[in-house]
């Protein structure tokens, strides 16, 4: 589809204002997404971008398994199984033929989709975008925010103004999300810190042909004198993304491929695309001022290196518009918007700490940090397989693939009340072959465990269910557990004589804040 096919005609008069109930700054993956979930949950919804149409470069390149879980509840999930390359393994080479960690075997039974998927950041804006389009919410390409008035203090409320190549454009809108990239003018406009650092050294990244030595089905780790780097598959004939840090200044093309074909050893014919830049480990000081939000990178940026910047990205916006919709329909009170940031800033913070981290010790140039990753590669090449094969793999599996996000019920410290008392609550619910299709309906459940058959208490009649046999842990007792839109438990009940208790019931609703 050619960008033309993303427009909408012509632009209302400057004295005419459109009406929305959502405008989306930025028509990145988040924004598509944002945009996506409003059109499936009944939200109108305007997507804009200033850029001429969906990216054409490769950008981020992996869709790691709760992305996977998502867009398979959109629907989408079969054009990125058909046309990613999988990689469910690691190799970590230096010479001879390495040795393989299979992250993908840690995460089988956890997912449906283990291992991770290399699919570039232009395939992915071109499916949501399609997806939109096919919906009749085309994205508005060539149109940029130019200013916004909204109350810090309410719920709902905004006033935009567009500017394209015609005449400008107002927009009233219930809520605004910038998902407009780490230079975010909507976090600018709100006046909000990007509070973190920016890295001293250089990241590079090229596309490369006809690499020697890649395993097409496993990312591969290069350890060099000075430098370490990542190779990730991008299709047969070796074809592949290579990701490292140069050093303090930022190189030219030709001096830092040649970096990397000295000191890692990197042989391939041709090359697609380079860039290089510094990298930030940032994250907004607020994901919300009333009624304008902030989601993907305008929210939180952090190295490439980890493969899940993009996938944070789609999983905000997932959150976020879930909620909104149940603002939106009556089921909540616009009170609960507020768990937008308590529940997602969290895990931005959580993930900009872990991975600069990471960066720090495994990726930093130099003689110093060279020798750490040596002795790390020696252990790793000792440890990695067996680690996989423990638990504790199945834990870093479900990180690396970030199903394993926990989002707590009451703030820290609090006494926690009856329903909020079980592990599973704040947790996603296993997507089983059992409840996989319900869970596709993104609307408000009942899923029963340890019984065949449940009294359905009184709850909202927008909330399904009860479903029975689909819990999320296998070896639980009676019990009933209330799951949300993006499939993570809001509350457990125990369930005596197949019934919940009344008090337990009301109280969960009360604070979700759900109307009856």
């Amino acid at each position: 589809m050619d960008d033309a096919a993303h427009t909408t005609g012509p632009a209302p008069s400057p004295d005419a204002a459109l009406t929305t109930d959502l405008l989306v700054v930025g028509a990145g993956p988040t924004g598509l997404m944002a945009g996506l979930v409003a059109r499936r949950r009944g939200l109108s919804a305007l997507i804009v971008d200033p850029k001429p149409g969906p990216t054409r470069e490769s950008r981020a390149i992996v869709v790691q398994s709760r992305s996977m879980e998502i867009l398979d509840q959109l629907g989408l999930v079969a054009p990125v199984l058909e046309g990613a390359q999988a990689a469910g393994r690691i190799r970590i080479r230096q010479g001879g033929p390495g040795v393989g960690a299979d992250f993908a075997a840690a995460q089988q039974g956890d997912t449906p989709f283990p291992g991770a998927r290399v699919f570039e950041q232009s395939r992915t804006e071109r499916l949501l975008a399609d997806a939109l389009a096919a919906e009749g919410a085309p994205v508005r390409y060539r149109l940029g925010l130019v200013s916004f008035t909204a109350d810090p203090s309410a719920d709902e409320g905004v006033e935009a103004l567009l500017e394209g190549p015609e005449d400008p454009i107002r927009v009233r809108a219930r809520w605004l999300i910038g998902a407009d990239g780490a230079s975010s003018p909507v976090r600018h406009l709100l006046g909000l810190p990007f509070e973190g650092v920016t890295d001293e050294a250089t990241f590079c990244v090229a596309d490369l042909q006809r690499v020697r030595g890649i395993e097409t089905g496993a990312l591969t780790a290069r350890f060099g004198r000075q430098r370490f780097a990542l190779l990730f598959p991008l299709g047969e004939g070796g074809h592949a993304r290579l990701i490292w840090l140069h050093g303090g200044a930022e190189p030219d093309q030709e001096e830092a491929l040649a970096g990397a074909r000295e000191d890692l050893v990197i042989r391939y014919e041709r090359v697609d695309w380079f860039s290089a830049y510094r990298v930030h480990h940032r994250v907004a000081s607020r994901f919300r001022q009333g009624p304008v939000f902030l989601a993907g990178d305008a929210a939180h940026v952090h190295s490439p290196v980890g493969g899940q910047g993009m996938n944070t990205g789609l999983q905000d916006a997932h959150h976020l518009v879930n909620l909104q919709a149940d603002v939106a329909s009556g089921l909540r009170e616009p009170g609960q918007l507020e768990r937008y940031e308590a529940e997602r800033r969290p895990v931005a913070l959580t993930l900009v700490r872990i991975v600069d981290r990471a960066f720090g010790v495994i990726a930093r140039p130099g003689r110093g940090a060279a020798f750490v990753r040596r002795r790390a590669r020696d252990l790793l090449a000792v440890l990695a397989p067996r680690l996989l094969a423990t638990p504790v793999g199945r834990r870093l599996g479900g990180w690396l693939g970030q199903y394993r996000i926990h989002y707590h019920a009451v703030p820290e410290g609090e006494p926690l009340p009856r329903w909020a008392r079980d592990r599973a609550v704040g947790r996603r619910l296993l997507p089983t072959d059992a409840n996989r299709e319900a869970l596709r309906a993104m609307s408000w459940q009942l899923h029963v465990e340890g019984v065949e058959d449940a009294v359905r208490p009184q709850v909202p009649a927008a909330v399904e269910g009860p479903f029975c046999g689909a819990g999320s842990d296998r070896d639980a007792e009676a019990r009933m557990l209330l799951v949300r839109p993006d499939g993570y438990v809001a509350a457990v009940w125990p369930l005596h004589a197949g019934a919940a208790t009344t008090a337990d019931v009301a109280d969960a609703l009360r604070a979700h804040g759900m109307r009856g």
